[in-house]
């Protein structure tokens, strides 16, 4: 497995993760089963960066994943995060950063989790109520504690992110990088330079549409996540399959699954990023690996900034409420 850094003195992980979210939330119906097994799958393939967070299930992704890595504790960098609320209503996300919710979350999520120590553990979205650095503070206070290993952020402008690192070192970032969606290569992947700290993409594989797996709505459960998401919804989606089409004839040539193409797109931008993908299925852990193998020319990379260059997607990647939350 190859292997990459995080951030200038944070954990070395595999050159991909594995995120664990769709196992319990957002993406239709899972297998418990099926998603323990897809976790064992990725350990003895040599990934050991796992991703969750309290608010998948909510609070049951973090169950599942405990239990998963039981009896396999040193072979994972586990990675969760904290901040975002849910209720009832499957719509509503509330935020709090408060440096009285940063230790309560913690011990929930060690306490679900099963481990006595979180390597890395993120904001998962900036509450505008709290101060960036207080709540980085209650998060450094926990690295002097013990009871987290790194700190990390999520989806924030590059103000908050120096804001936060003064405080404390953060090793990484985290936000959605794909193909269709390259926003971050504007100012958040310069800053991430600029202070010696890593890019996590989650989503690289566009919530699985950039597979060609997706052709219509109807391919999706009532219940699915993508279906709320401007992307996936009416003239939209029809436009975004051109961007698929195309993806999917280079993948043809180059002798690889579409899946793989995009990975390798994502590995080829630069050492300090590390995608991690999001499945419940050992088939796809396995196929999205072989990405790691695949080596692209520089005529490649310039075909394939051409099929997907910046703007290149319909609509937004979440419906208003969600992008409300990102950008802070």
């Amino acid at each position: 497995m190859k292997i990459r850094r995080l951030g200038k003195n944070g954990p070395v992980v595999s050159a991909m993760g594995l995120g664990c979210a769709g196992m319990s939330d957002f993406y239709g119906p899972a297998d418990e089963r099926e998603s323990v097994a897809t976790i064992h799958r990725a350990l003895d393939l040599g990934v050991n960066f796992l991703d969750t967070a309290d608010m998948y299930g909510p609070f049951t992704n973090e169950e599942l994943v405990g239990n998963a890595i039981r009896h396999r504790r040193n072979q994972v960098v586990l990675a969760t995060k904290f901040g975002v609320l849910r209720r009832e209503d499957p719509h509503y996300r509330g935020l709090n950063g408060s440096p009285e919710h940063v230790r309560s979350a913690c011990e929930g999520s060690l306490r679900r989790l099963g481990v006595e120590v979180i390597d890395l553990y993120y904001l998962h979205r900036v509450d505008p109520k709290t101060p960036i650095e207080e709540t980085a503070g209650a998060m450094a206070q926990l690295v002097k504690e013990g009871k987290v290993q790194h700190l990390g952020l999520c989806e924030v402008r590059p103000e908050t992110l120096r804001r936060a690192h003064a405080i404390h070192p953060i090793a990484a970032l985290q936000s959605e990088y794909s193909l269709w969606t390259r926003d971050p290569e504007n100012q958040v992947l310069p800053a991430c330079r600029e202070l010696d700290i890593s890019f996590v993409a989650y989503a690289p594989l566009g919530r699985g549409f950039l597979t060609g797996q997706i052709k219509r709505a109807e391919d999706l459960t009532e219940d699915d996540f993508r279906l709320t998401t401007p992307r996936f919804q009416g003239e939209n989606l029809q436009k975004n399959l051109r961007l698929v089409h195309r993806i999917g004839q280079m993948a043809e040539k180059k002798g690889c699954t579409a899946a793989q193409l995009v990975l390798a797109w994502i590995l080829a931008q630069a050492e300090d990023i590390v995608p991690i993908f999001g499945t419940k299925r050992r088939a796809y852990v396995e196929e999205n690996l072989r990405a790691l193998e695949i080596e692209l020319t520089a005529q490649d990379l310039r075909q394939l900034d051409e099929i997907g260059p910046m703007g290149a997607a319909f609509g937004r990647r979440y419906a208003e409420g969600g992008m409300a939350l990102v950008d802070r």
